[in-house]
């Protein structure tokens, strides 16, 4: 059974950084897309960013783009979220999700796994 664990969430002032860790096991993740998302208190999941765990193929949204960065550590098993210049709409929980798939998907229902949530909170 795959299992993802989110950590390194917290408390930052605006401007500042962040470093999201996903650490997955109980699969082969070779050909899985890895995923970050984040939830807002009564808002949709929304895709934040992917990454192919073979190539290392990435894909983000408008909203992080030049700001937030994905990848990956093949021998941890590990995917971060580098997140840079933090804003407080940027306050919110993010979870970690994975799928088996040779695409990289941004959609909430294409992921099969999903971690806890780790929360951030940035203050103004």
């Amino acid at each position: 059974q795959v299992q993802l664990v989110e950590s390194g969430g917290g408390l930052v002032q605006a401007g500042g950084s962040l470093r999201l860790s996903c650490a997955a096991s109980g699969g082969t993740f070779r050909w899985y897309v890895m995923g970050w998302f984040r939830q807002g208190p009564g808002k949709e999941r929304e895709f934040v960013a992917a990454i192919k765990w073979s190539g290392g193929d990435t894909n983000y949204a408008d909203s992080v783009k030049d700001r937030f960065t994905i990848s990956r550590d093949n021998a941890k098993n590990t995917v971060y979220l580098q997140m840079n210049s933090l804003n407080p709409e940027d306050t919110t929980v993010y979870y970690c999700a994975a799928v088996d798939s040779p695409m990289l998907r941004t959609r909430t229902y294409e992921y099969n796994y999903w971690g806890q949530g780790t929360q951030v909170t940035v203050s103004s």
